[in-house]
């Protein structure tokens, strides 16, 4: 059995670096094929299949019998990964092929084939076949099979295929079409034929506005407020519930709806403003319901859901957004453009039921308890004229391929997902971005949820933008053009409870307990998908909505409101799937879990945990890693992915815990034994203080090295067949996540013991105070208690004193032009913050530039960094926790940076 590289190493900072970059890519990313939720980045799982597979160096103490010997081979293999994430690579064929000659090496026989039962957005088994790996994908949701199947499948099966389409027709059948090629030049071209055909049938529903100049502009989009009748019996006015009259808040393009009250009709008529001063009020919506701008009476949600539910809200348009030379003109809203958008509701618009509750829906407390109330009548009717064009298109194909059943349906399959794409940004969920540019849409899945929105954005299907036909078109065939189109896939729809492992390896990003409700989420698109392509896939489609019973989340709404019911499900259903895993998996290669959750508070409270502590406490965590363990598995390895970029609303500089944990699995031993609470921390100590170094060393944000210790923690808990409680029971899986944190709390802590006297001072003062004033008294004790003194940390720069109050320096305190080099008292304390003034507050080139200036004092801020946050997030001080996670999240760019050029010459010598 060999020691693969991932459970050893892992080139962590370059992995995370790729996957959050890749989040900016578009044009030609695979996620544009078609919206799925929390899907893993390609950049992360091709660098762990890849690190999956292949052999670590201490496998093969003959061909590397030094550790010297064994970290260069690793390091070799850390510069395949390197140059194999960027998302560039994923169509270099070239080095695409030395990296399945690596993993063909450790398996002179046969590559194992990957086996992903949950596969969702299709990432794994779409980078399992880029490097040459054969795959069985599956997953009880048709809508995520037919995304792997359009990924993957569908693309191979058409390789080298011209296209069918009649234009320039001999020409098509003259030129050489690699790969997927023909198949993307098919889908253009027929999705510009059903744009041209639905333009035709229902342009008139979309007209042109008048500029004030005289000239017509193409509109981009309708803003609507929902309304209410106003709550005060006094006063029956319409109240429009927007959250805010902003349309564009870029500096010197600053507009706004201004909302006049017209009092011969009671109702609110709209303006558009201009100018640095806003609205004469921000929105008219508040957390507890809304205002009326004419009697200034609240009308409160409870009021506005009954409203709802009894059919009461309207909608008013606010706005309309033309094409302008550059930019985007805003003009009031004309009875023409209003009474355009006002429509019945056509015949075949989907008459599927909501649920009446769900993981992340809201809007069923509103009245919209059907997938058609989502939905203005315009926007039905738009929807159900495309999905009809999918069909026809459909038709064509097979007359235009000679009768090819095969071939039709795979191009009507990525034309039904160009109108999943269209259906996401045409919604009443739709919400308008008025700080973007010079503003855009926001689509409905912004999020992983239906939220209700107030006021929304009607998207215009021909305005050559969000929304348009065309440009959708145009996105899946560059997407298609970039696909394998080789290897063998096979794709189907399955329970993960049924499926069979033998001779498969397990590589598989499951539900994160409940997290996302996958199955009601993705309902939106199957309602439309079902209706163009029910014919194409009459198994996958069978059925009026997807299958709910046997999904493996821990939702209550399914088990009659029972969290207990829910968690067992949850749990039961990983178990059967782990077990089956262990015991029909190829015994030489790990099993390779992505996992992410979210902080379960409640639950974390009850153990006086606090911040990451309660993530890592989640009944998420516990219910997945007791079904594993339960499977008689055991982890080898947690990696922490971080896959957001660094523009996100939360950024790696905040308490924000990692997108998802790698977790590298294999059977336990038959030979495991038994041991006691006192044993098992004995070990576990002795494993964190060996491990904690590395892991700070690799660059593990602080907010995640409460994460990642699961994994020698787990390492060492699973190791065992029982860990036997004091009272004589089995240790369970939460009591030995509560051990394995305080355990690395001590081991963070003994580190303490190699700062200078003065930093240990600060440490134990920020721990009681922060960064708030102290009595000199305290600060007097302590110092002593400490050797050092207040007169000292003074002149050390670290406190400031007087009135007999005694405080940390803040960071705006700081000399910018302190010098470490010429510092008759330096402190780790001061090396730490004055490095975090310069990140926060200039660059990571001038963070770097003082890094390569005090040499080896570097590693000892980084320490400090880890503890700080420690301390302030057991606090919760969230303020202060962030600059120090922010820093040791940096700190291997950093590091790169200091010891890349001339600036570290002159470092000192500590």
């Amino acid at each position: 059995m060999a020691t693969k590289l991932i459970e050893v190493a892992l080139p962590l900072d370059l992995i995370n670096k790729e996957a959050a970059r890749e989040k900016s890519i578009r044009q030609g990313h695979p996620s544009t094929l078609h919206l799925w939720w929390a899907r893993r980045p390609l950049a992360a799982c091709r660098a762990v299949l890849f690190a999956q597979l292949v052999d670590d160096p201490s496998a093969h103490p003959e061909r590397f019998p030094t550790e010297e010997a064994q970290d260069a081979e690793r390091q070799r293999l850390f510069r395949i990964i390197e140059r194999l994430v960027p998302w560039e690579a994923s169509t270099d064929e070239k080095l695409l092929e030395e990296a399945r000659a690596e993993i063909r090496k450790c398996y002179p026989e046969a590559v194992p084939r990957i086996m992903d039962p949950f596969c969702g957005g299709g990432s794994i088994p779409l980078e399992a076949q880029r490097l040459g790996v054969e795959v069985d994908a599956s997953d009880l949701n048709p809508v995520a099979v037919l995304i792997t199947k359009a990924l993957t499948e569908i693309p191979n099966r058409f390789s080298g295929r011209a296209p069918v389409h009649p234009m320039d027709h001999d020409r098509l059948r003259l030129e050489g079409w690699t790969g997927s090629a023909g198949l993307a030049d098919d889908v253009r071209w027929y999705g510009n034929w059903m744009r041209g055909q639905a333009e035709e049938r229902i342009g008139h529903l979309y007209p042109k506005a008048n500029l004030p100049d005289g000239r017509q502009a193409k509109v981009i989009a309708w803003l609507w407020a929902r309304t209410v009748t106003c709550q005060n019996p006094a006063c029956g006015a319409l109240v429009p519930l927007a959250r805010s009259f902003w349309l564009n808040t870029k500096a010197g393009t600053e507009t706004w709806v201004n909302p006049i009250r017209d009092v011969t009709t009671n109702r609110i008529r709209f303006d558009i403003g201009h100018g640095k001063s806003g609205p004469p009020v921000e929105g008219t919506v508040t957390r507890t319901g809304a205002v009326c701008l004419f009697c200034n009476s609240p009308t409160s949600l409870p009021y506005i859901r009954s409203e709802g539910k009894a059919g009461r809200l309207g909608a008013q348009l606010m706005a309309v957004v033309t094409e302008g030379n550059r930019k985007r003109e805003y003009l009031p809203p004309d009875p023409n453009q209003e009474s355009a958008g006002l429509l019945d509701r056509p015949n075949g618009a989907p008459d599927t039921e909501l649920p009446e509750q769900a993981l992340g829906f809201r809007v069923q407390l509103y009245g919209m308890t059907g997938h058609s109330d989502l939905f203005t009548n315009r926007q039905l009717t738009t929807l159900c004229t495309l999905t009809d064009l999918v069909s026809e298109a459909r038709a064509l194909i097979l007359t235009d391929s000679g009768g090819d059943h095969d071939y039709a349906n795979a191009v009507a399959t990525y034309l039904a997902f160009v109108c999943s794409s269209i259906a996401d940004d045409l919604s009443t969920i739709v919400t308008w971005r008025s700080g973007h540019g010079t503003g855009a849409t926001r689509s409905t899945f912004a999020r992983q949820a239906l939220p209700m929105t107030w006021d929304f954005a009607e998207a215009n299907p021909f305005a050559s933008a969000a929304g348009d036909l065309g440009t959708s078109a145009e996105a899946q065939a560059k997407t298609i053009e970039r696909l394998p189109a080789k290897g063998s896939v096979c794709v189907r729809q399955a329970d993960a409870m049924s499926v069979d492992f033998t001779g498969h390896v397990l590589a598989t990003d499951p539900p994160y307990y409940d997290n996302i409700g996958y199955a009601d989420l993705s309902d939106y698109f199957y309602v439309w998908l079902r209706r163009s392509l029910h014919t194409a896939y009459p198994d996958l489609f069978s059925t009026l909505l997807t299958p709910k019973t046997e999904e493996l989340i821990a939702s209550p709404f399914r088990h009659s409101g029972s969290r207990d019911l829910a968690e067992a499900h949850f749990e039961q259903g990983f178990a059967r799937v782990f077990s089956k895993a262990a015991s029909g998996s190829d015994t030489d290669t790990p099993m390779i879990v992505f996992y992410a959750f979210k902080q379960s508070e409640a639950d974390a409270e009850e153990e006086g945990l606090s911040g990451t502590r309660q993530a890592v406490a989640s009944t998420g965590w516990e219910k997945m890693l007791t079904a594993l363990l339960g499977a008689g598995l055991s982890v080898t390895a947690t990696w922490p992915m971080r896959t957001e970029r660094g523009s996100r609303s939360v950024g790696i500089g905040t308490n924000a815990l990692a997108s998802s944990i790698i977790l590298a699995c294999r059977s336990r031993s038959l030979d495991a034994g038994v041991t006691d609470r006192r044993g098992f921390q004995q070990a576990l100590r002795g494993r964190l203080r060996e491990d904690l170094r590395i892991l700070q060393s690799g660059g593990i944000a602080p907010v995640d090295l409460a994460q990642a210790a699961i994994g020698p923690g787990m390492a060492v808990f699973s190791r065992y067949e029982r860990v036997i409680e004091p009272d004589g029971r089995s240790m369970s899986v939460r009591r030995a996540l509560q051990l394995i944190n305080q355990v690395l709390d001590e081991v963070t802590a003994e580190q303490e013991g190699e700062f200078d006297e003065d930093t240990r001072w600060a440490i134990a003062w920020f721990s009681e105070h922060g960064m708030d004033d102290g009595s000199y008294g305290r600060a007097d004790d302590l110092s002593r208690a400490k050797n050092v003194s207040v007169d000292g940390l003074v002149r050390a720069g670290i406190v400031k004193s007087g009135g007999g109050k005694v405080r940390l320096l803040d960071r705006s305190e700081l000399d910018a032009a302190w010098d470490p080099r010429t510092d008759p008292r330096l402190t780790v304390w001061e090396v730490t913050q004055h490095l975090i003034r310069r990140l926060m507050d200039d660059s990571e080139a001038s963070a770097a530039e003082l890094l390569a200036r005090v040499g080896g004092l570097g590693d000892a801020a980084r320490d400090l960094a880890y503890r700080l946050f420690q301390i302030a997030e057991s606090k919760k001080w969230a303020k202060e926790a962030s600059p120090y996670n922010a820093l040791a999240a940096a700190w291997p760019e950093l590091s790169r940076l200091a010891a890349a050029g001339p600036m570290g010459q002159g470092s000192l010598n500590v």
